[in-house]
């Protein structure tokens, strides 16, 4: 077998391979020998038919099927012969398939690449800390209240916090527009489900009452023909209701799983849950910074083969999180536009991650494998039924073993840049890094 390969750009190579035609129709005779002993045909006793009546009959479809495993072990031989490492399935070209010669074909495909792995020394990392205040703990008790309330018709002005069935249509320049238009629609004032000053221009309005609201669209709004546009809502409004919160009960405490019957055991399974969700919130806010940097400090090439695949299992996950599963809708629909950037990072933190991984000899701890298993199992009525289930099943172990292999490249990186710690409220802490970063840019164009 001869092979030789070529950079053409990139990480992309072209490897030509030749495969001697003895291999192939030793191969072949083989396989047709083989058919021979095993194939029923018509007129013959059972591997009793002759090669040459199976090749006669088979040997085009025979050939095909020897040379797709030839090539399939060759390329295999080849890319272990140059060292090379493909990144994704060759595309294969075949120059010369002709029966009785030389089987010579070019593998294109991505490698991976070569990484020299910097630290994180001259990083600086903020690290955020926060504590679980009475007034967060009430808010959340709250919160939880008015999922479960219930809506009571009123006789009076609507205010903040009510909520208001009502009609509307907008018109522009006195035009209407597509999508401004609603029957019956409900909507809870303060809730900031509609352009700023729609809701303000509620407030005060009594059932059966008929008026124009003038609010202008944002100039960041979604619709490109009605950004920043001056717009009239012509508004109907059909009734106003209170909300109605339920007894803090042993009743209300059900309906979340926690058998208690005072209020103080409530509140106590209340502030536990929200210290799992700060602690795993404040891990990765920082787990994003630190992989934030490692990508500042380390800058490679990405094979596209592999960005490609991670689009496909965003595609993926963007169905199943919409309910589209059920659906039968083809991810393809989705633009590969909006997942190019968050899968490009994916990528390269993964192929970092892995390197960090790679020069530092890192292994999952099994100690802390055992603590995330038994964080994760506290929440079920039965942790250690849940735990056996973990420790049984190889695939989900594995997936944790992952896990705290990344917490400990986090934790690795982390010691080797500058980090200040920087006290929180609780509901800066639990905001996803990415929606703080855009309110803080937002806020710092409006001052600007």
């Amino acid at each position: 077998m001869q092979v030789s390969v070529e950079t053409t750009s990139g990480l992309e190579r072209q490897m030509t391979i030749t495969v001697p035609a003895e291999r192939i129709d030793q191969d072949v005779d083989k396989l047709v020998a083989q058919q021979a002993r095993t194939r029923r045909l018509d007129g013959f006793r059972p591997g009793k038919v002759p090669p040459k009546v199976i090749k006669r009959m088979f040997g085009s479809a025979i050939r095909q099927d020897v040379l797709g495993q030839v090539v399939q072990e060759s390329f295999y031989s080849a890319v272990q012969q140059e060292k090379l490492q493909p990144a994704g399935t060759p595309s294969i070209e075949f120059k010369n398939d002709k029966e009785g010669e030389d089987l010579q074909y070019v593998a294109t495909f991505e490698v991976y690449p070569e990484i020299e792995l910097k630290d994180l020394s001259g990083a600086e990392i903020e690290k955020q800390t926060a504590e679980i205040e009475d007034a967060d703990l009430d808010k959340m008790i709250e919160t939880l209240q008015k999922q479960q309330a219930n809506w009571t018709e009123v006789d009076r002005a609507a205010a903040e916090g009510d909520r208001v069935k009502i009609d509307f249509e907008g018109f522009i320049d006195g035009e209407a527009f597509e999508g401004g238009k609603a029957e019956g629609h409900d909507l809870v004032l303060g809730s900031g489900s509609m352009i700023p000053g729609f809701e303000d221009g509620l407030e005060g309005k009594k059932a059966g009452e008929e008026f124009d609201l003038e609010v202008t669209f944002p100039e960041d709004y979604h619709a490109e023909n009605l950004k920043g546009k001056a717009a009239v809502f012509k508004t109907k409004v059909h009734s106003v209701s209170a909300q109605e919160l339920p007894e803090l009960n042993e009743e209300f405490f059900s309906r979340f799983g926690i058998e208690e019957k005072e209020l103080d055991g409530f509140k106590s399974e209340v502030r536990k849950n929200m210290e799992r969700e700060l602690t795993q919130a404040l891990k990765m806010k920082l787990k994003d910074q630190v992989f934030t940097e490692l990508l500042k400090a380390n800058e490679i090439d990405v094979p596209a083969a592999l960005i490609d695949d991670e689009i496909d299992n965003l595609r993926r996950q963007a169905i199943q999180q919409f309910g589209g599963q059920d659906a039968n809708i083809d991810p393809n629909m989705l633009p590969k536009e909006m997942f190019e950037e968050q899968a490009k990072r994916r990528v390269s933190i993964g192929l970092l991650v892995q390197e960090v991984v790679k020069a530092n000899e890192l292994e999952a701890n099994e100690d802390r494998v055992r603590e995330t298993i038994e964080e994760m199992a506290s929440t079920y009525q039965d942790p250690q039924q849940v735990i056996d289930w973990y420790y049984s099943n190889d695939q989900i172990l594995n997936q944790i073993k992952s896990l705290v292999l990344e917490d400990q490249v986090v934790d690795h990186l982390v010691a080797s840049a500058k980090v200040t710690e920087k006290a929180v409220p609780y509901e800066e802490a639990i905001q996803p890094a990415q929606q703080q970063a855009e309110e803080t840019a937002e806020a710092e164009e409006s001052e600007a």
